[in-house]
């Protein structure tokens, strides 16, 4: 035992200087001073800078000691807090490649430097502050295309939703890489979206002027604005869910999943919200404009400064460089016919939809207003597995993030994507506008949304032929068709031609592939059409981006649906 003792006396003496040693360089480490010009202006630079920075949407630029020095505990808070840079989502559900989480280097560096008095340092250690004037997230773009002209928002009222047609110029078709917004006013671009408008729908949006004795069927509104769906009201520039429409929270038990019967995330192209990175898609992968097509901006715009404001917002495209393998696809999962009721703290809404082939999903945004409290996305699989993709348990309606993952999720055709979502409609929620009132969705600020997007890699589509087919059989799929409560479209023979037609939307020509199978030539999207053992049509399969619906028949054709 004495010689185990005296052996062990070395090894212990040894063990107590490196333990001495490292506390020492440890209170080195602490007693270091640390400076804002040295220590924690990069950090701010790498970090914050895109947003705080003048005249863009943080409440203050925190660039130069003397912008910084009067936030100095309130930065340390936020960072502890892990408010500041913004990323609500759980870390303990997937793996994102641009979450800008600090380290907890460069979080104990900012603290030490607010404990100790939150000092300057030498200036001379102060490096280059960035420059964002010709700065793009995805590089120098191949093609920026602006609004037409400049729009002035008055400074009073609700919000706007105004459309503007940008014609490409492309002569051929073309393959986009990455998309980056360039909101023209910050202060008032509640978010914005583009979505491509192919030759085949302007010819649709122009016969449906002329039906509606337009004058100028030139400037007609697009397919994505015309008219509002029959569980819709207008309200000045907006659409809202009129209060006497069916109400489903729970979107995935009805058989649209909360859905009106399609998704116009096919013809998506680029979204912006505050917070949201640029779109840039992996190598191999793009989105498709095709040759003559035009781009019709969305923006909506919010009140917000009480004062008139001018906004000419643009967006850059960047071409894909190598051949494109697959395709990009984009798809809102949504829920339009949920009610929130009044002074409710938790309210919980679904949506759901069923992909109908084997897709790679590689990012999601949740997107709610300000009563918004949770959101996550879940896949049921075909095998019954059911797993969490995304779970965003504190969403912040001013910071809406694109949550790109490091790897893709396989999908394969069958798995249900569940999106669930909790509203907080209390006197609690200090952004509320009204506890007083039920809410439905609506696109204003005040009123709500469920919508859980994604984008997605499929097949690139292969050229399909038009059968030829007799078209007295037309005759027998023209009628009404129900999808569920508040959804239903109408089948419209018109000559040698059959169309199909959505309340408040043109109508579009169907295309055979076969006597029963039907496609539309611009959008992915087919329609299969059911009959009984003695040929009698009842009713019909409709699928688009990827989600699919079963309709039934109820009636023959309506003459009012021939005036669409």
């Amino acid at each position: 035992m004495k010689k185990f003792f005296s052996a062990s006396l070395p090894l212990a003496f040894l063990l107590s200087l490196m333990i001495a040693f490292s506390s020492s360089g440890n209170l080195a480490s602490e007693k270091r001073t640390v400076t804002f010009s040295k220590d924690v202006a990069p950090i701010i630079f790498n970090n914050c800078a895109a947003c705080h920075r003048p005249n863009d949407i943080a409440p203050m630029s925190l660039l130069s000691y003397k912008d910084a020095r009067p936030w100095a505990k309130s930065i340390k808070e936020k960072i502890l807090a892990h408010e500041m840079p913004p990323w609500s989502a759980d870390p303990k559900v997937g793996q994102f490649s641009n979450d800008p989480s600090l380290s907890q280097k460069d979080i104990d560096t900012i603290v030490a430097w607010v404990d100790q008095g939150a000092k300057e340092g030498n200036p001379q250690d102060l490096p280059a502050a960035p420059n964002f004037s010709d700065h793009w997230e995805i590089g120098k773009p191949d093609a920026v295309f602006q609004m037409p002209e400049e729009f002035e928002v008055s400074g009073a009222g609700a919000d706007d939703y105004i459309y503007f047609r940008v014609p490409t110029g492309f002569t051929e078709d073309k393959w986009i890489q990455a998309a980056e917004f360039r909101p023209g006013n910050k202060r008032v671009v509640h978010h914005a979206v583009v979505f491509i408008e192919t030759p085949e729908m302007m010819i649709a949006a122009r016969a449906a002027a002329r039906g509606r004795s337009a004058s100028d069927d030139k400037n007609a509104p697009s397919f994505f604005e015309i008219g509002a769906h029959s569980v819709f009201r207008k309200d000045g520039t907006v659409r809202r869910v009129r209060e006497d429409a069916p109400v489903i929270d729970d979107g995935c038990s009805a058989s649209h999943g909360g859905s009106l019967g399609g998704s116009t995330g096919g013809m998506l192209l680029a979204v912006y919200a505050p917070g949201r990175n640029a779109d840039v898609w992996p190598e191999g992968t793009a989105k498709k404009i095709p040759a003559g097509s035009n781009l019709i901006f969305q923006m909506h715009y919010s009140k917000t400064t009480g004062k008139p404001e001018k906004d000419r917002t643009s967006v850059g495209l960047l071409f894909a460089r190598e051949p494109v393998q697959k395709m990009i696809l984009s798809h809102d999962t949504t829920n339009f016919f949920f009610r929130i009721p009044a002074n409710a703290d938790n309210h919980e809404a679904t949506a759901c939809y069923t992909v109908n082939k084997d897709v790679q999903i590689i990012n999601f945004m949740p997107h709610m207003h300000v009563r918004g409290k949770d959101m996550k996305y879940e896949a049921i699989y075909p095998d019954g597995r059911r797993e969490t993709l995304l779970n965003v348990p504190r969403y912040n309606f001013n910071w809406q993030t694109l949550y790109k993952l490091k790897n893709p999720v396989s999908v394969p055709k069958g798995t249900r994507i569940v999106v669930t979502a909790h509203f907080d409609n209390s006197t609690r929620n200090k952004y509320n506008p009204d506890p007083a009132r039920n809410v439905r969705f609506g696109e204003p600020t005040y009123d709500e949304m469920l919508v859980g997007f994604f984008d997605y890699i499929t097949d690139k589509p292969k050229e399909k032929v038009i059968a030829k087919i007799d078209p007295a059989i037309y005759d027998s799929y023209a009628g009404q068709y129900i999808v569920g409560p508040g959804v239903n479209f109408s089948v419209i023979r018109e000559g040698d031609r059959l169309m199909v037609a959505v309340p408040g939307q043109p109508k579009l020509e169907v295309f055979p592939e076969s006597e029963t199978r039907f496609f539309i030539r611009f959008v992915d999207a087919q329609v299969t059409f059911l009959r009984n053992d003695k040929g009698e049509t009842t009713g019909l399969v409709f699928e688009m981006s990827g989600q699919r619906l079963r309709a039934k028949k109820v009636s023959k054709p309506d003459s009012t649906a021939q005036k669409n």
